[in-house]
């Protein structure tokens, strides 16, 4: 009995006491919309076909088009691929691991590498690191951009807090920041001289961004709160921010100008059932301590939806079964739909009109 007791101890004792490496806030969600009206369930990915990478690749995350028509993409592995003709092929092996890709007014690739800060490819062998820090501060995780005519780079670092290169891969981190609910993402800006700058904070693992075509504002994806901002750049609003998108039915990931005035977003994962624990940091520091088997997780259910400069949702494709994985961005280059992922060997691609 005696050893019983003390074993009900020690497990109380680690379920109570034991340090994780969350500490997180109380925060109030609004319930979830769900897959309805504007969100109605489809199978639209159903007809994409799944391209796979590679040499066992995985995790094509974004993809950038240059002016000459070259698409790219990356893997979890650093490599980068040209992904425009009937097979990927491996352009250039760039290490780190690059997360967002923006084609430059000057015709060279730009990277959010989540381990090395924002990089600069023009061919294979000429990558070069564009910004590393903040005034002295490490950009820990560089993860989407967007570029200005003018060569000024956007770029959103997802956390301040959680490394990750630290934590073991990308995923850890979005999870551990979300589940903590610190606000510790921002927005910066790289100016044609060179001066990186923060032009936002606050946000609870900010994402994917993109400029408006008139440049004017900034659309920024707050992954941990379910809902896109919009910073104003230009006119008598500069500097004023705002929610543009609020209570999605799931968890934006990266977001892409398609040029014409409309945005295309991916949702990583629905809305999850572990939300109701969000206004109880104690027992979610318990779940924490349980382990991975009960810590939340994305749900494998692809969607894409792409919207104008008003907010209106124009379109939702979606992946119900989950056959993609994780699904991070999307966008039509050349009459096809590209569709990323986080963690799968594969992206999909489908003919789809603007």
């Amino acid at each position: 009995m005696r050893l019983f007791l003390a074993l009900v101890a020690a497990a109380l004792a680690y379920l109570l006491l034991w340090p994780v490496p969350v500490d997180p806030v109380a925060y109030h969600p609004p319930a979830p919309p769900g897959f309805t009206g504007d969100y109605a369930e489809n199978n639209a990915l159903d007809a994409a076909e799944l391209i796979t990478l590679p040499d066992g690749g995985i995790g094509p995350e974004d993809l950038a088009e240059l002016p000459d028509g070259r698409i790219y993409t990356t893997s979890l592995s650093g490599n980068l691929y040209r992904i425009d003709g009937p097979e990927p092929v491996l352009e250039d092996r760039l290490g780190g691991r690059p997360l967002g890709l923006k084609a430059g007014p000057d015709g060279a690739l730009y990277i959010a590498d989540s381990f090395r800060g924002i990089l600069r490819w023009r061919g294979p062998g000429t990558l070069e690191t564009l910004t590393a820090d903040i005034g002295g501060a490490p950009v820990i995780y560089a993860n989407q951009l967007d570029i200005a005519r003018d060569g000024t780079v956007y770029f959103s670092n997802s956390s301040d807090r959680f490394d990750p290169e630290t934590q073991g891969g990308t995923k850890p981190t979005s999870i551990l920041t979300i589940w903590e609910q610190s606000d510790s993402g921002y927005v910066a800006r790289i100016s044609p001289d060179g001066t990186a700058e923060k032009l936002a904070s606050g946000f609870v693992y900010t994402n994917g961004i993109a400029l408006s075509p008139e440049e004017d504002f900034l659309l920024i994806n707050e992954t941990g709160r379910a809902r896109v901002h919009r910073l104003w750049l230009k006119g008598p609003r500069a500097g004023e921010q705002e929610v543009f998108l609020d209570n999605l039915p799931g968890y934006p990931d990266n977001l892409e100008a398609q040029g014409d005035g409309t945005y295309w977003l991916a949702f990583a994962s629905p809305r999850v059932p572990s939300e109701k624990l969000m206004p109880y940091p104690f027992l979610r520091k318990i779940v924490w301590r349980l382990g991975p088997l009960v810590r939340p997780a994305p749900i494998h259910r692809g969607m894409l939806v792409q919207f104008d400069g008003e907010g209106r949702i124009l379109r939702s494709l979606q992946d119900p079964d989950g056959r993609l994985g994780v699904t991070t961005g999307g966008k039509i280059a050349d009459g096809q739909l590209y569709v990323m992922t986080l963690d799968s060997p594969w992206f999909a691609r489908m003919p789809l009109d603007p």
